[in-house]
This record gives structure tokens, C-alpha cells and sequence, in this order.
């Protein structure tokens, strides 16, 4: 399948780029700045592209960001340290972040006569994070089969959505993802934070996996706590 990855640059979206290059014919990534905090996971997704051979846009979406204001990720506000599976990193929801950027991506997909677009939502977001969960994704994928009905037809792909971030980077070992080379941490400062709850999820996923883990963290062991519920 012509398939258009979403890629934030983050660890998910460059393995599931490797995969998608590796298990179909990858036509593009598709990011989105909204606004975000820093920009260096877009630094990310452009060196997957170049390193895929693939075209790389990005979608200018700052005005809309603006407007979905409260979130740590658009906001002044101080991105909580923690685990994912928390009460206070509810303050990192953007919302309706993804049927913002799916609906783009597959007007785009289909203007481009592409088969599918590729999203790498997982079972680890599924708690604090809505639009990442199953029934999000059909209700997708229903909703869009309606709108393009008899001009294009595109599946939503998400390999991951009933998977976990330790199973992507099992997945990103099989596909010789270089995971140096992406940026999960909130913060955006020189290196990972490994306090905020994307960096103890991305400590916690290596070890579980059982793959030596590339990142350089400002605090390495601070996840130990986070996912022990001692802090």
C-alpha cells in the first residue's frame, strides 16, 4: 500500500516509518507543528525522511494550536515529571490533537492517491490520551470512509494501538531504528529530561524490551521511582 506516515519525530512514529518503508511502499511523512513547546522532534522526523529517501512536509497549524490552549505541550505551564498512568499528566492533553492531524492527513492522502495513512498510537497512551484508543481509531476510519465514499478509499493504519511502547522498540530493533535519533522528551532541553512521563514511558519501554537504550537522560534513574510509585 502508498502509504503517508504521521511522524512527530518521536521514538513511535520513526519506528513505525522504519516498518511501514520496510512492510509496504512508504510515500511520505507528514508532520504537524501546532505550536508545540520546541521543535526538535520535527529535527527528527526530517533526518527519518532523509535517511528513508522520502519526501518530509510540515503542516503549519500554529493558528489552530493557539486556540487549544491548557496543555503543558502548547502552553507556559510546567510539564509535570511522572509516569503516564498519572492524574496530573492530564495537563499534557491537546485536544482533539489527532483528529486534527488524521483529518489533514488523509485529505492529503487522498488528493495524492494514496492507500493508507499510518499513525503510531499505542496501548500506553490509551489511558490519559482518548484519541489514541481503539474505538477512537474505528470511529476514524467509519467517519472517513463516509467522507471520501466514492472518491477514495484509505485504511488508518496503527500496528501498535493494542501494543505497547516496549513492543515498539522491539519492533524498532527488528527494523534497525537508529533511536538515538529521536526525541520523546516534553521539556526540549539539551538532552532528555527522563522525569516527564515520555521519558520515564521511553526508560521504562528499553528495559522491558531488553534493548540497550541510546538516550542520554539529564536524570537515568528517576524512572525507577516513577514506574515503582515511589515518588
Amino acid at each position: 500500500m502508498k502509504t503517508i506516515v504521521i511522524c512527530s519525530g518521536g521514538l513511535d512514529s520513526v519506528t513505525l516509518a522504519h516498518r511501514v518503508a520496510a512492510e509496504h511502499s512508504l510515500v511520505g511523512l507528514l508532520s504537524f507543528d501546532y505550536g508545540q513547546r520546541h521543535k526538535k522532534e520535527l529535527d527528527s522526523a526530517a533526518m527519518c525522511a532523509k535517511r528513508l529517501g522520502v519526501p518530509h512536509q510540515i503542516i503549519d497549524i500554529q493558528h489552530i494550536g493557539k486556540s487549544l490552549s491548557g496543555s503543558a505541550l502548547t502552553d507556559n505551564i510546567d510539564v509535570p515529571d511522572g509516569h503516564y498512568e498519572e492524574e496530573t499528566m492530564r495537563v499534557t492533553v491537546v485536544p482533539n490533537r489527532n483528529p486534527i492531524m488524521l483529518a489533514i492527513a488523509f485529505g492529503i492522502a487522498a488528493a495524492n492517491d494514496a492507500d493508507a495513512v499510518a499513525a503510531a498510537v499505542h496501548g500506553g497512551d490509551h489511558f490519559i490520551y482518548p484519541d489514541c484508543r481503539p474505538d477512537f481509531v474505528a470511529a476514524f476510519q467509519n467517519m472517513q470512509d463516509k467522507a471520501l465514499d466514492g472518491y477514495a478509499s484509505i485504511q488508518l493504519l496503527t500496528p501498535y494501538v493494542h501494543g505497547s511502547k516496549a513492543d515498539i522498540v522491539t519492533d524498532g530493533a527488528r527494523h534497525n531504528v537508529p533511536f538515538a535519533q529521536t526525541w520523546s522528551c516534553y521539556k526540549g532541553n539539551e538532552t532528555h529530561c527522563g522525569r516527564c512521563g515520555t521519558c520515564v514511558e521511553r526508560r521504562e519501554a528499553f528495559h522491558l524490551a531488553g534493548v540497550d537504550d541510546p538516550t542520554t537522560y539529564a536524570d537515568a534513574d528517576f524512572w525507577r521511582a516513577a514506574t515503582s510509585g515511589a515518588i
